[in-house]
């Protein structure tokens, strides 16, 4: 078998010249498992041409490894991993001795779930990653990161840093989420109706240990957020999963007695649709009527690049039964885990204490790092450039998808980072999706977002976040290329 040379790409934070980068690159390839003793690598020039660098550079890379037993070459055949190669590392497994624990009677609870996200460590080692959720280093301001991030490390800052301040916030990120973020999508509160979470998945979580017990009724959507579904199955709720349509949750499915309600209305997840007005408007009657309380996650409503983005659903909220769930993980980066909750003070109270029996409060430094960051205009910056990338790349996306024949699923919505896709029926995109990652391609496959025991296998998402606009026509190819084949099979 030849290793795909769409499999090879240097890590743009790796250390070292370009040919120990190329040899530590083979190297952890051979000692993870992923190339195989006898299996072929590509040619000096088409790595070269692959990775951008010289010949020369890939030749002496290669040399070297067979000069330590990783490569073998066979003349005009081409080098090969070799038969003595190491061994992929083994799983550290339990220390030896004594009577082993029967952890199936000693784990009480079991938060293992069968949607766990299955995800490569190494995704960004791939060339043709449509993985959601994931940024593109290029786009962010490192800068004045780094420039704030200095600042809340000052004497000024020392106190907001370093103090445990139980279960406060920091204040001036509390302002700027009421006067920036909250007006932006027609919400008013004040800093009592707050409080910051570790993103949007702790921000359900605590809405969910607070709302809900075994008694409690909650509907979701169907297709929806995974976590969710794992999050409301932790709280032992009884759950309903509601169909959607081309225009999100419809209230009149709603069963009778819910207590509460889970919504995407702005960006449905995963299908992109968005709630229109008057649906809106019924859905809070429809809450109203039940004595219900909405959850409404607004996730990525900064990325409104094809057009404005609806008022969020809590802008219309006379009642005060809509619990607003925002985060600034997807528009700044993930790792940052920043969130927030906006609801009723009775509400907010309880997960406040609930949040500082748990974690105390986010780190004070990345609040602080935050608040600078947003306050002094560099966010407004950051998302005009990542929202002109994301358009640029969404344009791009759709070209290809047109132009090879695939199936866009979702609706067109006001913007977002992917397009949820639709393969012909009968496919199991897990197994397409098994095999293009062998050529360098990853994806989402669509059965996760679904509920019950028979879901459709043949949805999967397409993100384009974190790759660069002239890899995605050919990733397109290559998907499209392996639906023609399964279809053939």
């Amino acid at each position: 078998m030849v290793i795909p040379v769409e499999t090879f790409f240097l890590d743009p934070q790796a250390q070292g010249t370009l040919q120990a980068q190329v040899q530590q690159m083979i190297s952890a390839g051979i000692l993870s498992g992923r190339f195989r003793r006898g299996e072929k690598l590509p040619s000096t020039r088409k790595l070269a041409q692959q990775l951008g660098i010289s010949r020369i550079t890939v030749t002496l890379a290669y040399t070297e490894l067979v000069a330590n037993d990783y490569l073998t070459s066979r003349g005009r055949s081409g080098y090969f991993v070799s038969d003595n190669a190491p061994e992929p590392m083994p799983e550290r497994s339990e220390p030896g001795g004594g009577v082993p624990v029967d952890w199936s009677r000693a784990i009480g609870q079991h938060y293992t779930s069968n949607f766990a996200l299955e995800r490569p460590l190494d995704w960004s080692r791939y060339r043709y990653s449509f993985l959601y959720g994931q940024t593109d280093p290029t786009l962010f301001d490192h800068a004045h990161w780094r420039l704030c991030a200095l600042r809340a490390l000052g004497q000024k800052d020392f106190q907001a840093m370093t103090a445990d301040l139980y279960d406060q916030d920091d204040p001036q990120l509390i302002e700027f989420i009421l006067r920036h973020s909250l007006p932006r999508r027609g919400i008013h509160a004040r800093p009592s109706e707050v409080l910051l979470t570790l993103g949007a998945q702790n921000a359900l979580w605590l809405t969910a240990q607070v709302l809900l017990n075994r008694q409690r009724k909650a509907a979701i959507e169907n297709p929806c957020y995974p976590a969710l579904r794992d999050i409301l199955t932790q709280s032992r709720c009884q759950l309903a999963a509601i169909d959607v349509d081309e225009h999100g949750l419809p209230p009149e499915a709603i069963p009778d007695g819910t207590d509460v309600i889970f919504t995407t209305p702005s960006h449905q997840c995963p299908t992109s649709a968005t709630m229109p007005v008057d649906r809106r408007r019924r859905l809070l009657a429809r809450a109203r009527d039940m004595g219900a309380l909405i959850v409404e996650d607004d996730y990525e409503f900064e990325m409104s690049f094809l057009a404005p983005a609806s008022p969020a659903l809590k802008s219309l909220d006379a009642d005060g039964r809509v619990i607003y769930v925002g985060s600034f993980s997807k528009s700044l980066f993930p790792g940052l885990r920043l969130g927030y909750l906006v609801g009723s003070e009775p509400f907010i109270r309880e997960a406040r204490a609930l949040r500082a029996s748990v974690l105390r409060h986010p780190p004070g430094h990345i609040q602080r790092t935050a608040a600078y960051f947003l306050s002094l205009g560099h966010y407004d910056a950051q998302i005009r450039r990542m929202s002109k990338a994301l358009a640029e790349r969404r344009a791009v996306m759709e070209e290809a998808i047109r132009q090879y024949g695939l199936d866009i699923a979702g609706t067109r919505s006001f913007g977002g980072s992917s397009l949820w896709m639709r393969a012909p029926e009968g496919t199991d995109m897990r197994e397409v999706a098994a095999r293009l990652r062998q050529q360098g391609v990853l994806f989402e496959t669509g059965d996760r977002f679904f509920n019950g025991p028979d879901v459709p296998q043949n949805y999967y998402r397409l993100a384009y976040s974190s790759i660069p606009a002239e890899r995605i026509p050919q990733g397109i190819r290559l998907i499209a290329e392996a639906l023609r084949m399964k279809d053939g099979d």
